[in-house]
């Protein structure tokens, strides 16, 4: 019977995936196999031992200690792309807005309650204040290439607009996704110099925090429209701040709601509601099921943020056993392994060895019934930093 810690409400879409006579799923559980988490902050709270992965119903994953549960051979997934289509609607929403004052306008509006028949003379006359362009013609660039922001350069080819973009880790299955008529920029000096509207689709890292500030909005066009639903600390607000104040930025849209910003009138403040839609989330939920059962009932691994994918279509040998070990990325692990195997007389039946950065990562197919000794064995090994034996 596996164990399932639920952080979150998680669609139940996702939780029927789990069957009844093989996993025990709640909120409040002790000694879980795997934890599946949405928002809530995982920094500083003390997962079970037992915890062998963790599932974020999500692509982010900022609220969870990657490296220290990487320390503890615990694998993280995310769900990069389930929300993808619910984003993607959001930053149409964000050019329109960025474009035409209808947030603004509609408040005015409002404030002429209780003039009776004047009212429909007065927005008339008043209607001339709350202009905006078009996005017909105009260039947008696309920050980030991934599920997102393939999605959203494809759209707005669609809505008749010019679109570069830019991502220097395009992948060969985004790229075969794109219209033809993107442009892909191999700078993004490129992006800031020919657009009027820029959207960000990439991940906060150290590399991106802050990567929309003072020296970059001065290479931009003066007017340019922005739009920020991936992440809040990639743009440094007292820097858009002042780009907004100054002129250089026209309007910007973020989905991330900051004291500081909720003053000026060409902000658009959202509440984080880039995949707040029902069908984002029994997707995100269904993807992290599908991801957990598939590793803890076979020992595969893909879509995670810290361990190689690992995929093989070998059963577990009838009367066997499947060892996944996870390990420090050093040399001659593996022959540690067989040795420890073939003390126990076990014999091989076969084997994948991935690695990603410093963790690296078996699935091992035993002919055999491998004894508690053996994977005691196996733990007490240097650099090792999980043993789970799954038997047929």
């Amino acid at each position: 019977m596996y164990r399932i810690q639920t952080m979150n409400k998680i669609s139940a879409k996702g939780l029927e995936l789990f069957p009844r006579e093989q996993y025990e799923v709640a909120s409040e559980i002790s000694n879980a196999d795997a934890v599946l988490v949405r928002s809530q902050d995982l920094h500083g709270v003390a997962l079970d031992e037992s915890v062998k992965a963790v599932a974020r119903a999500g692509a982010g994953t900022n609220n969870i200690p990657v490296p220290e549960l990487s320390a503890r051979g615990i694998v993280v997934f995310n769900t990069p792309g389930a929300n993808a289509n619910a984003v993607k609607e959001l930053v149409l929403l964000g050019l329109l807005l960025s474009s035409r004052p209808v947030v603004a306008a509609n408040r005015w509006v409002q404030d002429l309650a209780g003039k009776g028949e004047q009212i429909p003379e007065l927005a008339e006359k008043g209607k001339s204040q709350f202009v905006g362009p078009e996005l017909k013609g105009k260039t947008l660039g696309v920050i980030g290439l991934g599920a997102i922001g393939a999605m959203v350069a494809n759209a707005a080819i669609a809505l008749g607009m010019n679109v570069i973009g830019y991502d220097p880790f395009l992948s060969v299955k985004a790229a075969w996704s794109l219209d033809r008529n993107v442009q892909h920029s191999e700078t993004l000096e490129t992006i800031y110099a020919k657009c009027d509207y820029i959207t960000v689709h990439v991940p906060q890292t150290d590399d991106t925090k802050g990567m929309i500030s003072a020296s970059s909005l001065k290479l931009m066009k003066n007017g340019v429209r922005i739009i920020n639903l991936a992440r809040g600390g990639l743009v440094n607000n007292a820097d858009m701040i002042d780009a907004l104040k100054g002129g250089k930025v026209a309007s910007f849209v973020s989905d991330f709601a900051a004291e500081e910003l909720m003053a000026l009138p060409n902000v658009i403040c959202l509440p984080h509601l880039g995949a707040s839609t029902p069908e984002a989330e029994e997707n995100c939920a269904v993807m992290a099921v599908r991801q957990l059962r598939d590793f803890l009932e076979f020992g595969t691994i893909v879509n995670s943020v810290n361990f190689p994918k690992t995929v093989t279509d070998n059963p577990i040998p009838a009367g066997g056993t499947r060892l996944c070990i996870s390990h420090k990325n050093v040399p001659g692990m593996v022959s540690k392994f067989t040795a420890v195997l073939g003390d126990a007389q076990l014999n091989i039946g076969s084997m994948i060895n991935q690695n990603r950065g410093d963790i690296a990562y078996n699935i091992i197919d035993v002919d055999g019934v491998v004894k508690e000794g053996t994977v005691a064995r196996l733990k007490d090994i240097t650099d090792v930093t999980a043993v789970r034996p799954i038997y047929a």
